[in-house]
């Protein structure tokens, strides 16, 4: 039984490595800088009721369209709210909808990839469920999805998860279908484990590097789905205050106000460029087959 568990804890191997490598090993300058930007993007966002000047939500029809100034730095919107006050507190729905997704989608497709992946009599069917809900565009089947439930947070991030748990199943499926083979999986059907026990304590570690790195892509994509449905009138209600929906309601007024959407547009550009970086070398880290850090 010691070989049995040595065996399944190597799949832990490329976390542990990450982990123990020293801090100037693990990233380069890019994604220093990546984790420092997002590191103070997520700050921003979550200690924004404790600094912005005004209430987000507070209107003031004198003070419409009013330039960067000492009263509002970086002037208000076509109804008198503060630009700052908005874009810093609207960071905290944008990211909560992409790591809402993100978590959702891996919990949901990890939970279907497992059994895809190890019973051979539910493959098929999964599969071509999944496969079938591949088949529609991502931004149509959100927008379907909202139009039906209503536009509210958790439709939002309803709408987004869906489109994304086939490819976190098609993904642990894979991994999956290979680890199934290997001896020490034999060995623990051999004497009676559970298949509880073998899922989760044999198979499911071996996806957790992956699905770290698969968990990262639907972060930023989520954000970035959100704000084309906000732009297209189907996100998330106007009274909460998102990068996309201030950029949806400054579009009208861009050529005499274009910080409307540049100031969200930047923040959204910052966080998700920063998600994508922070992706890419935790996928050269924990993929054993790139080499590309260990020299």
């Amino acid at each position: 039984m010691t070989d049995h568990s040595s065996s399944s804890q190597s799949a832990f191997q490329p976390l542990i490595r990450l982990l123990s490598l020293p801090a100037g090993a693990r990233l380069g300058l890019g994604p220093m800088l990546a984790a420092l930007m997002l590191t103070l993007i997520v700050l921003a966002a979550l200690l924004a009721p404790l600094y912005v000047p005004y209430d987000p939500l507070s209107m003031d029809a004198l003070a419409r369209l009013k330039p960067p100034s000492e009263a509002h730095i970086l002037g208000t919107d076509q109804y008198g709210r503060d630009i700052f006050s908005r874009v810093m507190t609207g960071g905290r729905v944008s990211l909560l909808i992409g790591v809402g997704a993100a978590v959702v989608s891996v919990a949901i497709g990890l939970a279907i990839g497992l059994v895809a992946g190890f019973f051979r009599a539910a493959d098929g069917v999964i599969m071509r469920i999944m496969d079938s809900l591949m088949a529609i565009p991502a931004i149509l089947l959100a927008i379907a999805l909202v139009a039906l439930n209503g536009p509210s947070l958790h439709s939002v991030i309803l709408a987004i998860t869906i489109p994304e748990v086939p490819r976190v199943v098609r993904l642990v499926r894979s991994v999956v279908l290979s680890a199934r083979e290997e001896p020490y999986v034999e060995a623990a059907i051999a004497l009676g484990s559970s298949m509880p026990k073998i899922l989760i304590q044999h198979l499911m570690p071996n996806t957790l590097a992956p699905l770290i790195v698969q968990g990262t892509y639907i972060c930023a994509s989520a954000i970035l789905i959100e704000a084309i449905l906000s732009f297209l009138g189907a996100g998330v209600s106007t009274e909460i205050p998102t990068w996309g929906n201030i950029m949806a309601e400054g579009r009208t007024f861009f050529q005499i106000k274009p910080g409307l959407i540049f100031w969200p547009g930047v923040m959204l550009s910052l966080c998700i460029l920063s998600i994508n970086l922070l992706g890419d070398t935790a996928r050269d880290l924990l993929d054993p087959r790139l080499k590309k850090r260990e020299a």
